[in-house]
């Protein structure tokens, strides 16, 4: 990795008084980093082997990187691993439920041992002042009735009430913020969960890289885990972000909001709740966006994204790349939209190109947890209008989903991408995907049959692809 300015570097064995200047003289935590006056074309260099918890707040024009040998530079959301047992009180001890002693932001799931193991989150709804089980009408949320199996967890927090968030209604809930502290609660049947496993790791509500409005932000080779994003940004237009050879991984999951009363939800007027997180999310314009070459797994929503909802703001999207990745166990592998609640703002993506990226198993990581299951697909446009030019998808491979391989619909026929040379794999029986301009009506969802070579000839146009039907 070229860096044009100066080079600072980052270690476990550093110091923050230090000046940051040399392997031997490197700074020690990541709030160094944030609060640094850095200029464009300097670079952050990360020790290899080091683990780093917390934040970065990135500047304009900086590249954040690794230095040394061995692994990748690991960054974790929370501040501390949860494995101790001085960190747990047994709340319940016929349900063998555990609180977690001191208060912790909202986290999407609790992961044991690396993975080995996950947490379900149970999430009630929120109306007049209570909170109601989502499933169960009129049923108020009890945490030792609720949480019935072994590692379910459940977050409470009721504090900084807001009726902003309710669409209409008049009823406050609480409004959930990156800084909301609540409380953990763990069912752990084989005793204080601090002593049971060795590792307990907290996917934890925030961005271990904010970039927020920063143009030509560079991360490369870092490993980046167990938060609400690993990279996000927001902008009318972000400039020349790029995110490369890095590993991300068990990520999102978090509440969003609790939303009064949720659509999906109307004949019994629950409360709704969103959940959201992406591995890499630009939410706004872009011009000059990079994945390259990651390795993405275990996300809530989607591995990789940019999308935007605009109420009347023009928006571009320019020169948009995802190419050499392997994205796995996300809801989504790869995300995308351009909704126009205003239509004709002239937003449009324009040079859309995804290619040579592995994508296999979205909708059978974790994040499936979710209410919504059948939304699942590894390339995910919605159907939203999605007004593109030059967008093209090619050379992947497309290797199962729990519902759609692709979810590709345009309001019309010359905004779908044009697909040629990938490759598709999916069990007989279930579903090809969706394709095609809902100018005049929504196109049909394409199931998985012994003909899915010939309709991904007549309806996408595509040739030479590879089918491989699973039995």
């Amino acid at each position: 990795m070229t860096i044009a300015g100066t080079t600072y570097y980052v270690s476990n064995a550093g110091n923050d008084e230090n000046d940051g200047k040399s392997p031997e003289k490197p700074w020690k935590t990541l709030e160094r980093v944030s609060r640094a006056k850095l200029s464009r074309g300097d670079g952050v260099c990360f020790k290899r082997g080091d683990l780093f918890r917390g934040c970065i707040i990135a500047s304009e024009g900086v590249t954040y990187c690794a230095y040394g040998e061995g692994e990748k530079p690991k960054f974790y959301g929370w501040n501390k691993n949860l494995s101790d047992e001085k960190l747990w009180t047994l709340y319940n001890p016929e349900k063998n439920i555990w609180k977690l002693n001191e208060k912790i932001p909202d986290c999407g799931t609790l992961v044991f041992e690396g993975g080995e193991k996950h947490s379900y989150k149970h999430i009630p709804s929120y109306r007049y002042g209570k909170f109601y089980c989502r499933f169960k009408e009129n049923v108020l949320f009890d945490i030792s009735e609720e949480l019935k199996n072994d590692l379910d967890i459940y977050w409470h927090y009721e504090e900084n009430f807001s009726v902003k968030l309710t669409k209409g209604e008049d009823f406050p809930v609480p409004d959930v913020t990156d800084d909301s502290m609540g409380e953990l609660y763990l069912r752990s049947d084989k005793g204080n969960p601090g002593d049971v496993f060795s590792d307990i790791e907290a996917i934890v509500r925030g961005s271990i890289i904010r970039v927020g409005e920063c143009n030509n932000v560079t991360v490369d080779n870092l490993c980046l885990k167990y938060s609400n994003f690993a990279v996000s940004a927001f902008s009318i237009n972000i400039v020349g972000l790029h995110v490369t050879n890095c590993e991300i991984g068990w990520i999102g999951g978090c509440i969003q909001s609790y939303d009064g009363t949720d659509p999906n939800y109307t004949p019994e007027k629950r409360g709704g709740v969103t959940r959201y997180g992406n591995g890499i999310e630009i939410y706004g314009g872009c011009t000059d966006f990079l994945v390259d070459n990651n390795y993405i797994y275990q996300v809530y929503d989607a591995g990789a994204s940019h999308q935007y909802t605009t109420g009347g703001t023009k928006v571009p999207m320019n020169n948009i790349r995802y190419s050499n990745n392997l994205i796995e166990y996300c809801v989504y592998a790869i995300e995308y939209f351009l909704e126009e609640r205003v239509r004709n703002t002239g937003s449009r993506m324009n040079g859309v190109e995804i290619c040579d990226n592995f994508l296999r198993f979205s909708g059978y990581g974790w994040g499936q947890q979710r209410h919504n299951t059948y939304t699942p697909a590894l390339i995910k446009g919605w159907s939203y209008e999605n007004t593109a030019k030059d967008y093209i998808i090619h050379d992947n491979i497309l290797d199962r989903c729990a519902y759609r391989l692709f979810h590709l619909v345009a309001e019309k026929e010359e905004y779908c991408p044009k697909m040629y040379r990938n490759t598709y794999l999916q069990k007989l029986g279930m579903t090809l995907g969706q394709y095609g301009a809902k100018e005049n009506k929504v196109p049909e969802v394409i199931a998985f049959f012994e003909d899915a070579d010939e309709k991904i000839k007549e309806i996408m146009g595509e040739k030479d692809a590879k089918v491989y039907y699973i039995k």
